[in-house]
């Protein structure tokens, strides 16, 4: 790789791409999944979401640990993901709470 290729400039947009890529994969599950990350169902579960999104932290951690040469899905975008609504879901609590003082 050439030096050009690793200018503050072109980290910063690439940096910017990541992210947008990111976003657009969280927007289009939140979307075909009925928002249920933040506000599950609770058919089964009872626990929080930010605990049902720690359950899903941890089950990315143990694809990334064991992962498989055929594995068919970017684990570690999906464990980006998963932080992001985790960092969501505690700003919008912190917004409810603050709402109802």
């Amino acid at each position: 790789m050439s030096e050009d290729a690793w200018t503050c400039d072109n980290v910063q947009k690439e940096i910017r791409k990541v992210c947008d890529d990111i976003a657009e994969l969280l927007i289009t599950k939140n979307r075909k999944y009925g928002n249920s990350a933040l506000s599950p169902q609770r058919i089964f579960s009872k626990a929080s979401p930010i605990e049902q999104i720690n359950v899903r932290i941890d089950d990315k951690l143990s694809r990334i640990k064991n992962q498989q040469e055929d594995e068919d899905e970017d684990v570690e975008k999906d464990m980006v993901g998963y932080l992001i609504l985790k960092m969501v879901c505690k700003k919008l609590l912190k917004k409810e709470e603050n709402t109802n003082v």
